[in-house]
């Protein structure tokens, strides 16, 4: 979950992001067109017990198609959420983390119906490592419930095999869950830094959400699956449909999940 991220959404939307993804196919590690075998999810064993729908993760940096990405496989009937969503009730009028947001920020980053002034947040966080770490450790609990809900939720339902939830700061921060396969969005950084300006931010401020998450390389290296959003909505869709047909494959199998 990502509060910095929602904070830079909440000027204007992305441009469309699209792209290609590696593919699902055995192979070795390579360039952004090549093809592996997907790795273990590298997560920490939750202590609970994990429901019977596998749980896969949807991480990237600011601007690089997350929503996008997202939208497509909930076309293709997977059940989806969005964590920085979920976020945003946390700190709604009546969510649970409202009251201890306006002790540690002030009522300055209020509107006059008492809902958070996302821009203003996201300006004051993103300026200020301390403030940002605050409102995370304030956030961030409570959306691990909602989604750990969420997933408790899509059990009983036979049909779901796996479910997606879009985590923007996945590889930031510290979790105990278990994830059984992640995919990233990925751009390139010309194309990143335009997209976030696009949403009326300065070069300045664009920066700083950029470089407040871990770089696309890292991420890249680290997930299972990259989706690389440069080119066309047509090969994006081709790639998560390829990607699609591979988790229902393997998440099915239990000792692809390290469930055997």
């Amino acid at each position: 979950m990502s509060i910095p991220t929602s904070a830079c959404d909440a000027a204007t939307a992305a441009p469309s992001c699209s792209g290609s993804a590696r593919s699902a196919t055995s192979g070795t590690p390579s360039s952004r067109s090549g093809s592996r075998r997907p790795r273990r999810a590298k997560t920490t064993p939750v202590e609970a017990p994990v429901g019977r729908v596998r749980r896969v993760v949807l991480t990237g940096g600011v601007a690089t198609g997350k929503s996008y990405v997202l939208e497509q496989f909930a076309a293709l009937g997977v059940p989806t959420a969005d964590a920085d969503q979920l976020a945003h009730t946390t700190y709604a009028p009546n969510g649970p983390a409202w009251r201890a947001v306006r002790e540690r920020f002030g009522p300055g980053i209020f509107d006059e119906r008492g809902l958070v002034d996302r821009r203003a947040l996201g300006s004051l966080v993103f300026a200020d490592e301390t403030a940002r770490s605050a409102l995370n450790a304030i956030v961030h609990p409570h959306v691990r419930i909602a989604i750990t809900t969420w997933f408790a939720n899509l059990d009983p339902d036979p049909t779901v095999p796996f479910g997606i939830v879009a985590i923007p700061l996945f590889y930031e921060t510290p979790r105990t869950e278990v994830y059984h396969r992640v995919i990233v969005t990925a751009c390139r950084d010309e194309a990143q830094l335009a997209r976030v300006m696009a949403r009326g931010l300065s070069e300045h401020e664009a920066t700083q959400r950029i470089a407040a998450q871990l770089s696309t390389t890292e991420k890249v290296q680290k997930a299972d699956y990259a989706i690389w959003t440069d080119d066309t909505h047509a090969e994006t869709a081709r790639r998560v449909s390829e990607i699609f047909r591979t988790l229902g494959k393997e998440l099915a199998d239990p000792q692809e999940t390290g469930d055997s």
